[in-house]
C-alpha cells in the first residue's frame, strides 16, 4: 500500500491496469507425456516433389522452360562501339594533333653540329685560348751538385761512407775445415770398433722356443690370517725437544775443527786414463726393401725384371 498522498504501485509502473494471468485455468500437461509436433499429424502436409538431379535438360532448372538473358535486345556490334568512343574522346580535342615540319636530322659525322637545335656552343670550341708567354722561373739554389748514378756500382754515390775491402780467401771454409778435422783425428786414439762376427738375418726363426725343461709350478701358500689384530702393547713415544721420545738416548756432542783435507800427491806417471767398459753395440741390419729387391733381382732375371716403383 502507498503512503498518504503516494502513488499506487500501478501508477508508478506506468499501466493502465492490472495485467491478466494467461494460464488460468488451464489443464497441467506433463512434460514427459506431451506430444511433439502435433501439427505434423494434423491436415495435409506440403510436398516438396523430391530431390532434383543435375541435368543438362530444363527438369534440372527451377523454370519450366528455358529463359534467355539477352531476349527481346537488338544486335550490338563491338566496332561500332569502339568507333562511338573514339568520337567521344576526339571532340575533347582542342585543336588538330601536332605534326612536326620535318623529319628528324640525322648525324652526317663525329663533331658535326648538323641535326642540333641551338648549333655550335663556343664554350666547348677545341681551338686554344690566347695564352701569356711563358716566362721561364729562376734556378734554384744548389748546395754541391747531384750525384748520378742509382747506387748499384758506383762509388761514393751513396749518403753514407763506402765500406773498406777486406780481404777473404777463395778456399777459406775449406781450410778451416781441414784444420778442424786435423784437430779431431790427433784427438782419436785408435780406429772404430768393428765386429768379426757374420750378421744374421733378423731373429730366429722361432723367438718364442726354449730348449730347457720348464720348472714345475709354484702352489700359492695360503697364510693362516690371525684371528684378532694386532694390538701394540703401549702407545708410541711422542718426539719432544729433549729427544725423549727415541728408542736409544741422544748421542752426546763431540767437538769436529773444520780442517780442510790435503789431496793426496799422486804422480802422473802412475795415474791411468779411465776407460768406460763397453755397452751393448748395434749390427748392421738390412731392411726388408732391400730384401725383396735382392729376392726378386738375382742374375738369371735381372735383364727381363719388371721394376716397381713405392
Amino acid at each position: 500500500m502507498p503512503a498518504e498522498g503516494g502513488k499506487t504501485d500501478m501508477e508508478r509502473l506506468g499501466l493502465f491496469s492490472e495485467m491478466g494471468y494467461i494460464t488460468v485455468g488451464d489443464k497441467y500437461v506433463s512434460q514427459f507425456n506431451r506430444p511433439f509436433n502435433e501439427a505434423a499429424s494434423k491436415n495435409k502436409q506440403m510436398l516438396p516433389g523430391g530431390s532434383k538431379e543435375m541435368s543438362p535438360l530444363q527438369a534440372g532448372y527451377f523454370d519450366p522452360h528455358f529463359v534467355r538473358i539477352f531476349e527481346g535486345e537488338g544486335y550490338v556490334s563491338l566496332n561500332q562501339v569502339r568507333r562511338q568512343h573514339m568520337m567521344e574522346e576526339a571532340k575533347k580535342n582542342l585543336g588538330k594533333a601536332f605534326l612536326p615540319s620535318s623529319g628528324d636530322k640525322k648525324l652526317c659525322g663525329l663533331g658535326s653540329y648538323y641535326g642540333t637545335i641551338g648549333g655550335s656552343i663556343p664554350f666547348f670550341s677545341g681551338l686554344l685560348k690566347p695564352r701569356e708567354k711563358y716566362k721561364v722561373p729562376g734556378k734554384n739554389l744548389y748546395t754541391s751538385p747531384g750525384k748520378k748514378g742509382t747506387g748499384y756500382g758506383y762509388a761514393n754515390v751513396t749518403i753514407g761512407k763506402q765500406f773498406s775491402h777486406s780481404a777473404d780467401f777463395y778456399d777459406a771454409p775449406k781450410l778451416n775445415y781441414k784444420k778442424e778435422n786435423e784437430k779431431h783425428q790427433s784427438l782419436l786414439k785408435g780406429t772404430a770398433f768393428k765386429l768379426n762376427l757374420y750378421p744374421r738375418d733378423y731373429f730366429d726363426t722361432n723367438p718364442y722356443l726354449f730348449e730347457k725343461t720348464l720348472p714345475p709350478i709354484k702352489k700359492a701358500v695360503k697364510k693362516d690370517i690371525p684371528a684378532s689384530p694386532f694390538k701394540p702393547s703401549s702407545p708410541g713415544k711422542k718426539a719432544g725437544g729433549m729427544k725423549a721420545g727415541t728408542f736409544e738416548p741422544y748421542p752426546s756432542h763431540s767437538a769436529d775443527p773444520y780442517v780442510a783435507k790435503l789431496r793426496s800427491q799422486t804422480s802422473s806417471k802412475d795415474v791411468k786414463i779411465f776407460h768406460p767398459p763397453g755397452g751393448p753395440k748395434s749390427r748392421p741390419i738390412e731392411s726388408i726393401m732391400t730384401l725383396n729387391v735382392k729376392r726378386s733381382l738375382n742374375v738369371k732375371n735381372y735383364k727381363t725384371a719388371s721394376l716397381q716403383l713405392y
